[in-house]
């Protein structure tokens, strides 16, 4: 049986259980188009959906700052850093109802971490070479991945100051409380919470991307983005991964 979505919420849900995770998510860059469902569809986990808003689903580039990951009840790890990520997502939901993300490639600049992820949780992370910098109020990062095809990235955003508050949009972009992984083709719901994300609007400024279309999604960048948001941060906590809900 496939549930109706559950409503999209600002505010995070009570984490189930126990947090596993902890880390501190920085100026965050959340860079959106509108995708066709179907081009979506084959690109998810089984046992989960394209999420639509407004008739679409949505393929996000969100590059952001990683620091203080710790696994409660140790300490952060200090091998682990303080590090660029660059995230490729799309927006699901469970056939339980549950919404959440996939993560089409998550691009980081420490390799300890990326193999932590991927052996541990079953991501796709990929090592990167990867920078952030912030001049004259315009955000810069850049990641080149050192294996395969090694696909870059480039992307400048300038904050405007002007806040987001009770946006539909926005909302159904950020305040997603989960992922969706699949791992040995079972499909299992990492809860995550933090508070309520403080956005911005925020102007592209400069983009160079291949890292969307190495995704399997070719030719969205080419056209400009349909929501480009910004925000300076959050702590965030995930628990263990779940089953569907019956």
């Amino acid at each position: 049986m496939t549930r109706p979505a559950d409503p999209v919420s600002a505010a995070a849900p009570d984490l189930p259980g126990r947090a596993v995770i902890r880390q501190v998510w920085s100026d965050l860059a959340f860079v959106h188009w509108r995708v066709d469902p179907a081009l979506v569809a084959p690109l998810l986990p089984p046992g989960t959906r394209p999420d639509v808003h407004d008739g679409s689903s949505w393929v996000g580039l969100i590059p952001f700052v990683l620091s203080r990951s710790a696994f409660p009840p140790l300490p952060a790890v200090p091998w682990a850093g303080t590090f660029a990520e660059l995230n490729v997502r799309l927006y699901s939901v469970g056939d339980d109802g549950r919404r959440g993300v996939v993560f089409r490639s998550l691009e980081a600049a420490k390799l300890l971490p990326v193999i932590g992820a991927r052996v541990g949780l079953g991501l796709p992370y990929m090592w990167a070479s990867m920078t952030h910098e912030e001049h004259d109020g315009v955000v810069t990062y850049t990641s080149r991945r050192h294996t395969g095809t090694r696909p870059s990235s480039r992307l400048s955003v300038r904050p405007l100051g002007e806040e987001v508050e009770g946006d539909p949009l926005a909302d159904f972009l950020t305040a997603r409380w989960g992922m969706h992984v699949a791992r040995g083709g079972v499909t299992r719901y990492w809860p995550n919470t933090h508070d309520a994300w403080t956005l911005e609007r925020a102007e592209l400024v400069d983009l160079d991307d291949e890292l969307v279309a190495a995704a399997g999604l070719p030719g969205i960048v080419d056209r400009a983005p349909d929501s480009v948001l910004f925000s300076r941060g959050v702590r965030t906590e995930f628990a263990g991964p779940l089953r569907p809900r019956a």
